[in-house]
């Protein structure tokens, strides 16, 4: 299933993990929304430089940051209301966790790229 796919902490590096989700979330057919403050583009997709910016419905938002960055987008991943956040490995962070779900936001420990490659990533969350 196509999904609309949030990547905090997008990098325009493909040494980067969240660069190499980003090409594989395409080659999987995904839409996919980088997120970035400072670059305007990563794989040929445009950047949004906040999560505020974006509008619509998201199916999955995929971290790539740490703890520290992550909560304080707390507010505004409330206000996205995405079907799932997915904390990759190094973005862990329980207290965020513990806020979205209070909120009706399902969360996964999970590596983004191990479960695009196991075919795990598309589960019917909506």
């Amino acid at each position: 299933m196509k999904q609309r796919v949030v990547v905090v902490g997008a990098s325009p590096k493909p040494e980067r993990y969240a660069n190499r989700a980003i090409r594989l979330l395409l080659e999987h057919g995904h839409d996919v929304i980088p997120v970035h403050p400072a670059v305007d583009s990563i794989e040929g997709v445009a950047v949004m430089p906040r999560l505020s910016g974006i509008t619509g419905p998201v199916d999955t938002v995929t971290l790539y940051v740490s703890a520290a960055i992550s909560t304080t987008m707390e507010e505004a991943l409330i206000k996205l209301q995405p079907g799932r956040v997915i904390f990759n490995p190094g973005a862990e962070n329980p207290g965020l966790q513990a806020a979205l779900a209070a909120n009706g936001i399902d969360t996964e420990d999970a590596c983004t790229l191990v479960l695009l490659h196991s075919n795990q990533f598309s589960p019917d969350i909506l």
